[in-house]
């Protein structure tokens, strides 16, 4: 291919050729954008319009780094991570710095060629420009939302296939599971949907008045409460949203990767058409790239309807402030759009997962002579629990096993319980090519189907992971405890265990079930011969009551869980197609794990902080946000729910408490504790040196002052530098080579790379849900309203915890009417009489409702709808 047929990003303005596409609109620069062709109001203020003959720009320069800097330190610019809304792309905001009202960045020029996550600084505008909003927070359009809202189908985490402990199991993340990943996922937008009451966003063009649909006028909403006012600066604050421009890029978070589809240009005359095709990525957020026809597959040209299905991965490698349009490479061709390999690396890709091989050079760091045997040396330096009835428990298909326990009855009626930890900082050691790579990926990313590893398998799955019957180096916590589970005494150290069974929850389930129950040999996985099956179930049972007490003393304490409805699926074994899905149950022997998961994280976190205060990586987890608390605490008095928002304890509390106990008491708690998941912060990484406040370092989930993560290093870079902490407090090794600030930039990287890898299995599991609709629909199930708009609603499906949008306009309906009742939303609905001699049927639909749905593929790869079934007529 000779240089000539390669796009130059440098020289590649608005092309003349396709002028006519998109002079007059920036709608179109995005994917979705053949659903609107007027430029949004952001676009109007902001915009050069290009004249002929003379190009003008579209986008503002950048400003300079220096200008940048000093308009940040004087508090004339502000910066934060920007959050494009996934069904409006042409909305985005960042942060308040001071926890109020999200700043609105309306369109895509005040956006700046921005894309989704990075961190942006932004001027804002003049308050004549800001967007005047309803006093009670009910605009739903007024927060940012984030990724999970896209297909609005997944909540909570799903179980993927293959976990080994994926972190939709861990133990020691379950506590946290909705808080580390899922408030940040989970738009404030939605909440807004969620709490809206019905109002249209007030548009400062009065002549704009609400539509009626059929008998559907919205009524009830009251509109004298906010000033007739068209200009926002003689609006109180209260009444407006600030709006804002980027003037700068500070970091590209997003990975510049997209999958998406390659089309021909639309002008056959141009010389554009000639060199390029035109990429459309499947994500609206991202823009429509040209591509050289060169990278295209060769037959493209004349014959592009055999690529109209076929999925490409595309880097934006620029976008010029005259294009309309981004420069991309193609990377590679996917496969077929709607098929689970194609679509997995699409999804690994756009959020930057390293799915390669391994490098030599990092392999080479592994023990090279195998079978690998510990030595005389190593042995000495540690405390030998190798006789000792030590055992595994983790879902019956994991590989990667980071955790055992041990529970051995004193004399004294106490008992000596220990968790033990696979020692993988004996193997990674700080500062070389194996380190490097582990530190980068930082996690392991688990999907449906298979994990992403963040070590080579020779330690995942052998050298590190606690397999049964053979000798392993592992970190233990162990505690003197009473039989009520107070601690008596505590001992940190490193130590070599030989594991006498792998059990699976299902096993020690099943022992905490029947307890008086002899188990046969061939009912449990094969048993190590210095210990019994008795003894081991004994150990399971104690295990087993020490964890209800400090459950129950952790909730005493104040502690909070937000349980939310986990998917799992069954595959098939040949083809991988999901077969059938189920809800996970958490049940006793996973509390069980999380409890002790739970203590030695905490123990590890004073240990380090104690030793290393300016070092130690902690996992703080902030309050809720205080406005989307507000907007809950207003909607739950709007529907009559008494709920008590003081603390995370009281918050608990309430929400065991609100339910009454007839059957559907448990889908009215999911319903609740997806909302309460949406004003929650992240749990992040931190290292203690940075942040000065101590107050900060506060778990608001745990509701404990000092939390880590210690539990799980074969697959979290955190607790590998934990390891080595721990390590060096002991005097078993040197003080770690990490400065703070180095400490902080990898807890940073951490955190976004666990905040990735939740959002890639979320996507994964929507990829198999969206597949399991396609070949084993229509499903039917109940479903319960969670909120009501004037003219949708949105349900929990309880089967298998999804969540959809329901549209009126998409019902076989006379009309439909809104209201308040009380401050409650209401939609009435009027069914079409299904034979002419009937009465039409109507259906109420509020908060807490109970309908029934069918959900169904729509004919386009991986998309389904939620579809109100009619309801009786008795």
């Amino acid at each position: 291919m000779s240089n000539s047929d390669r796009i130059n990003p440098r020289q590649l303005g608005t092309p003349r050729g396709i002028k006519a596409e998109c002079d007059n609109t920036y709608e179109f620069l995005f994917a979705g954008g053949s659903y609107a062709a007027v430029p949004t109001s952001g676009d109007r203020k902001n915009r050069n319009k290009p004249t002929r003959g003379r190009k003008k720009s579209i986008f503002e320069a950048y400003m300079s780094k220096e200008d940048v800097s000093s308009g940040l330190k004087r508090g004339e610019l502000l910066q934060g991570p920007l959050r494009i809304n996934p069904k409006k792309y042409h909305e985005a905001f960042i942060p308040s710095p001071d926890g109020t009202r999200d700043i609105f960045i309306d369109g895509v020029v005040a956006r700046n060629r921005a894309l989704n996550g990075d961190i942006v600084v932004v001027r804002l505008l003049p308050k004549e420009q800001w967007k005047v909003i309803k006093p009670d927070g009910s605009d739903k359009e007024t927060e940012a939302t984030h990724e999970s809202d896209v297909p609005e189908d997944m909540l909570g985490t799903c179980v993927p296939q293959e976990t080994a402990k994926g972190d939709a199991e861990s133990p020691d993340v379950i506590i946290e599971a909705q808080f580390d990943d899922n408030d940040a996922e989970h738009g404030q937008d939605h909440l807004q949907d969620m709490l809206a009451d019905g109002i249209k966003k007030l548009s400062l063009d009065t002549g704009e008045k609400v539509k009626a649909v059929g008998i559907g006028a919205v009524h009830g909403t009251k509109q004298d409460d906010v000033p007739k006012v068209n200009d926002p600066r003689l609006l109180p604050d209260k009444f407006l949203q600030r709006t804002a421009k980027v003037v700068y890029i500070l970091e590209k978070k997003h990975s510049r990767a997209a999958t998406g589809f390659i089309k021909l240009l639309a002008d056959k005359n141009s010389e554009l058409f000639r060199k390029c095709a035109m990429f459309s990525p499947v994500d609206h957020r991202v823009p429509r790239a040209y591509v050289s026809l060169a990278d295209c597959p060769s037959d493209f040209v004349t014959r592009p309807e055999d690529y109209s299905n076929m999925l490409f991965i595309c880097r934006i490698v620029d976008w010029k402030e005259d294009s309309n349009f981004a420069t991309g490479q193609l990377a590679k061709s996917l496969g077929q759009a709607g098929e689970i390999e194609p679509e997995t690396e699409g999804i690994l890709t756009e959020y930057g997962v390293d799915f390669s091989d391994f490098s030599p050079e990092a392999l080479e760091c592994l023990p090279q002579s195998l079978p690998w045997v510990i030595s005389l040396g190593e042995l000495a330096k540690r405390r030998d629990l190798r006789k000792e009835c030590i055992f595994t428990i983790d879902p019956s298909t994991a590989k990667d096993l980071d955790d055992a326990l041990s529970c051995k009855q004193l004399p004294d009626g106490n008992f000596e319980v220990g968790v033990h930890i696979a020692d993988v900082s004996y193997f990674v050691l700080e500062e070389t090519a194996l380190d490097k790579v582990a530190s980068e990926r930082a996690t392991s990313v688990y999907l449906m189907q298979k994990v992403i590893p963040m070590l080579p398998k020779l330690l995942c799955e052998e050298l590190c992971s606690l397999n049964p019957m053979q000798d392993r180096l592992t970190f233990s916590v162990m505690w003197k405890m009473t039989p009520e589970g107070e601690i008596l005494d505590e001992w940190f150290g490193r130590t070599v265990i030989c594991s006498c069974v792998k059990l699976s929850y299902d096993h020690a389930q099943s022992m905490i079930e029947n307890p008086g129950k002899v188990f046969s040999p061939e009912e449990l996985p094969p048993v190590s011969p210095q210990h019994s099956v008795a003894e081991i179930q004994q150990a399971v049972l104690n295990l087993h009551q020490i964890a209800q007490h400090l459950r129950k003393q952790r909730f005493i304490d104040g502690a909070l869980r937000l349980d939310q409805l986990k998917l799992s699926f069954t595959l098939d074994q040949e083809s991988g197609m999901p077969q059938g899905c189920y809800i996970y149950q958490y049940r006793d022997s996973n509390k069980l794990v999380e409890e002790f998961m739970l203590l030695a994280n905490m123990a590890v976190a004073h240990q380090i902080y104690r030793s290393f205060p300016e070092q130690a990586l902690l996992r703080r987890h902030p309050p809720p946000q205080t406005k989307l608390l507000k907007d809950l605490m207003e909607f739950c008095n709007q529907v009559g729910l008494d709920i008590d928002f003081s603390s995370a304890g009281t918050l608990h509390k309430s929400l065991n408490e609100t339910f009454g106990a007839d059957k559907y008491s448990e889908a009215r708690k999911e319903v609740l504790t997806n909302m309460f998941s949406r004003p929650m912060q992240m749990a992040l990484y931190f290292c203690t040196g940075v942040l000065k406040d101590e107050t900060l370092f506060r778990h608001y989930a745990l509701n404990v002052p000092f939390y880590t993560h210690f539990t799980s290093p074969i697959r979290r870079y955190a607790d590998v530098i934990v390891h080595r902490l721990l390590s060096a407090s002991l005097g078993a090794s040197s003080p770690i080579k990490m400065e703070k600030e180095a400490i902080q930039r990898q807890a940073d990287h951490c955190n976004d790379r666990k905040m990735a890898s939740k959002r890639v299995q979320e996507l994964s599991a929507d990829l198999f849900f969206a597949i399991f609709v396609r070949e084993c629909g229509p499903l039917e199930s109940e479903a319960m309203v969670m909120g009501v708009l004037n003219e949708a609603f949105d349900v929990l499906v309880l089967k298998f915890g999804v969540q959809k949008r329901i549209y009126c306009n998409a019902l076989p309906l006379l009309g439909f009417h809104f209201q308040k009742v009380g401050r409650k939303p209401e939609l009435t609905l009027m069914w079409e009489p299904e034979r002419p001699e009937q009465e039409s049927v109507s259906q109420v639909i509020t908060i807490f409702t109970l309908v029934e749905v069918v959900l169904k593929s729509d004919g386009v790869p991986l998309r389904y709808s939620a579809l109100l079934k009619r309801p009786s007529s008795e």
